[in-house]
């Protein structure tokens, strides 16, 4: 007999049958709560900034509706995306809730996506005298005026006006009808080290293409550079002539792990699973792929309903932990696409269906994105988009 799941999934995205409920195995918890008070940190931290919060990639792959609803209803008017599709899905979800804010691509815009946006009334970059006269063009024939922002490549090499060319192309840039130029931006590589001169260099190069722009009367309202790690590591970035902030990861209480922690934002993810069996196995049995553990002893060991495909980095192969029971367990053998062994000799009655937090809090222990991020070499933002799509996010 054939279920047809997708119609019988509740608001929560489980499914079931006749008053039965058949739920996700392993899913993340959304602290909205959290997220806020993050969020009001970081405005009071860098006040008087506005500041931006970006939510690109769905944000992050969690879920934009709730995380932009929550946020807006906390005071934020400033938003950031990478491309059209996100910027239109976010404008969506703004007013259906009634909200007027501002939602701007801060990467590249395309010649076919530029008409769509100038009618959405999204904000623009400006990354080139082309991009801009195509911008100019649209506006001019939707009869409206396009705000747009000169994004300025500082030494992030990736998009952008060259530094050497800034003041050539705003010059004539700001010639062309229906155009709004009210920012200007730019990026930093290297912003998570706080002693790192290439930076330094960065924000003098890009202060000094502003007070020249001051000097012809050129004049923007919203000028910014400091991104999350910027905040932490470069204050001065969040100082005049800089008028705003961009920030992503520390909205999740997340931070690069080389950098400072000025902030004092708080997690606002949980990711938990379900044990699937729990088996005494003697000395000697090694322990999935590649056999690269091996028991020393008999041990009783928990295998858990989550792999590679939920998230779990490789890289915590018999160096990571888990929570099972309020008590820490070491992951021993390979991580799987949908399971991982566990030794869970410290944990009595521990028995298949027992929650198991692969990170998050417990009591006053924790297990944070940042120390997965730290075991497989990269950065939090790495570990928080590779959670699976069938994980079930879950908004609290």
């Amino acid at each position: 007999m054939w279920y047809n799941f997708s119609a019988m999934k509740d608001k929560c995205g489980n499914v079931g049958q006749k008053g039965k409920t058949l739920k996700r195995r392993v899913r993340v918890e959304i602290d909205l709560g959290a997220l806020v008070r993050n969020y009001r940190k970081i405005v009071a931290h860098v006040k008087p900034m506005r500041v931006l919060s970006v939510l690109k990639a769905n944000a992050y792959g969690l879920g934009v509706g709730a995380y932009a609803k929550a946020l807006a209803e906390a005071g934020c008017r400033e938003f950031g995306v990478a491309e059209p599709f996100e910027a239109l899905e976010l404008l969506a979800v703004l007013r259906r809730g009634g909200f007027a804010a501002d939602v701007q691509i801060l990467s590249s815009i395309l010649p076919d996506e530029i008409a769509p946006m100038v009618k959405a009334g999204v904000i623009l970059p400006i990354t080139d005298i082309a991009t801009a006269k195509l911008i100019s063009d649209a506006a001019h024939r939707a009869k409206k005026m396009a705000r747009v922002h000169f994004k300025l490549d500082t030494g992030m090499g990736r998009l952008g006006i060259l530094a050497k060319d800034a003041l050539e192309t705003m010059r004539a840039v700001r010639k062309l009808p229906n155009l709004d130029c009210e920012g200007i931006f730019s990026h930093c590589p290297m912003a998570y080290d706080p002693k790192d001169p290439f930076t330094k260099r960065q924000i003098k190069l890009f202060k000094s293409i502003v007070a020249s722009c001051a000097k012809e009367g050129i004049a923007f309202r919203k000028v910014h550079m400091a991104a999350s790690d910027a905040i932490n590591n470069f204050p001065e970035t969040a100082k005049p002539p800089f008028t705003m902030v961009r920030t992503g990861i520390n909205l999740h209480g997340s931070f690069d792990p080389n950098g400072r922690k000025a902030l004092n934002v708080e997690p606002v993810l949980s990711l938990r699973t379900r044990v699937a069996q729990v088996r005494e196995l003697p000395a000697g049995t090694t322990l999935g792929y590649g056999r690269t553990w091996c028991l020393a002893q008999p041990t009783k060991v928990a295998t858990i309903s989550a792999g590679y495909a939920d998230g779990l980095p490789l890289a915590l192969t018999n160096r990571g932990h888990v929570f099972i029971g309020g008590r820490r367990c070491k992951i021993i053998g390979r991580i799987s696409m949908d399971y991982t062994t566990v030794d869970v000799s410290d944990v009595p009655g521990v028995k298949a269906g027992d929650e198991v937090v692969c990170f998050g809090t417990c009591g006053r222990d924790s297990i944070t994105p940042d120390d997965w991020a730290l075991l497989k070499g990269t950065h939090a933002y790495d570990i928080i988009c590779s959670l699976g799509s069938r994980v079930q996010r879950v908004v609290k």
